[in-house]
């Protein structure tokens, strides 16, 4: 099956060897997002709950390019470095998705990228 690279100038421009996402069929691959923003590459000011809403703003960005929305996610990983910040995290995702929910994963982590708090990356299938 072929494999088509999606990519979107709306989120962070990848910043090391992978791409925004790759479609291939109908299922969309989203690589992980940290909170950057795409305009200037830096990491987003503040405590976690505007981090994870730059990440689902950039997810929702390459969901975008690929022709879909964080509608269409089937699976969201999330990264957390504290996991004492996943009630923020589930306040904040009832913002931008609605039910049914996608599955989901929360993962404690020792460190991530650019020293982010969170990081998200998600499978999306288009119908």
């Amino acid at each position: 099956m072929a494999r088509e690279i999606i990519s979107t100038e709306k989120a962070p421009q990848a910043i090391g060897t992978y791409s925004q996402a790759v479609k291939t069929g109908n299922t969309v691959y989203m690589s992980g997002q940290i909170p950057l923003v795409p305009e200037t590459m830096a990491m987003i000011e503040g405590d976690i709950e505007p981090q994870i809403r730059r990440v689902f703003d950039n997810l929702s960005a390459v969901a975008e390019a690929a022709g879909g929305s964080l509608a269409d996610v089937a699976k969201l990983n999330i990264f957390l470095v504290d996991l004492a910040n996943f009630a923020t995290v589930n306040e904040v995702m009832a913002e931008y998705f609605t039910e049914p929910y996608p599955a989901r994963a929360a993962i404690g982590v020792a460190s991530l990228p650019k020293n982010a708090g969170v990081e998200m990356d998600a499978v999306m299938e288009l119908g």
